[in-house]
């Protein structure tokens, strides 16, 4: 096993505490012979995956936060533009293009809550397959008959895996009203672009339209 999932393990498992956080003695895995820990790599790979799963919900949150940051700061330029409009028609473009921002901040706002919630969902899918990576250092422990191995039960492991992955079915679940908001917030603020695209002759060429 990699030295940074060895770390991202053993964080995982201070983090984890006594939720999905049953975990199979170090000194039990250590007595495996080698042909039964090469057993154990799906399960690693599995993990790791995870765990960069993890990482890409933390991006998406963090790109979603400088989105909206720059969202905001088009739509003071925009109401700027508003002000120092010098006839109806810049005006009338001014004021779609606020719209259009004003539309899109809400959007971005929407979709950063969706994907607050997708995080939490897959930190819990993480601990889900610790408790699987766990599973299976126990199921190959009592395979290779290693002394203590069996004063673990096995359906105790089984019984942490299926109530965590009933969570996560759970949470994912739950969703659901923010996903749709996030889709309204998002069709609304495509039919506001539209409309400066139109204004602004063409959504490719426009100054004012900037696809996300």
């Amino acid at each position: 096993m990699k030295r940074t999932l060895l770390l991202s393990l053993t964080l995982l498992a201070s983090a984890c505490g006594p939720r999905y956080g049953m975990r199979v003695p170090d000194s039990l895995v250590k007595k495996l012979p080698y042909e039964t820990r090469i057993e154990l790599l799906e399960s690693e790979n599995d993990l790791a995956l995870a765990i960069d799963r993890v990482d890409e919900a933390d991006n998406e949150v963090n790109r979603a936060r400088e989105n909206i940051r720059r969202a905001k700061s088009r739509q003071e330029a925009a109401e700027d533009e508003e002000d120092r409009a010098p006839d109806a028609s810049s005006r009338e473009v001014a004021q779609l293009a606020i719209a259009e921002s004003e539309s899109r901040v809400e959007f971005l706002r929407a979709h950063q809550r969706l994907n607050v919630g997708l995080r939490e969902v897959e930190k819990l899918s993480l601990r889900c397959a610790f408790a699987k990576f766990e599973l299976a250092r126990l199921t190959a422990a009592r395979k290779a008959k290693v002394q203590g191995s069996e004063r673990l039960e096995v359906k105790e492991y089984e019984e942490q895996v299926s109530e965590c992955e009933a969570a996560v079915k759970e949470e994912r679940a739950a969703l659901a009203e923010d996903t749709k908001e996030a889709q309204t917030a998002k069709e609304a603020w495509e039919t506001k672009k539209a409309a400066l695209a139109k204004k602004t002759f063409d959504a490719r060429a426009s100054p004012y339209v900037e696809n996300l």
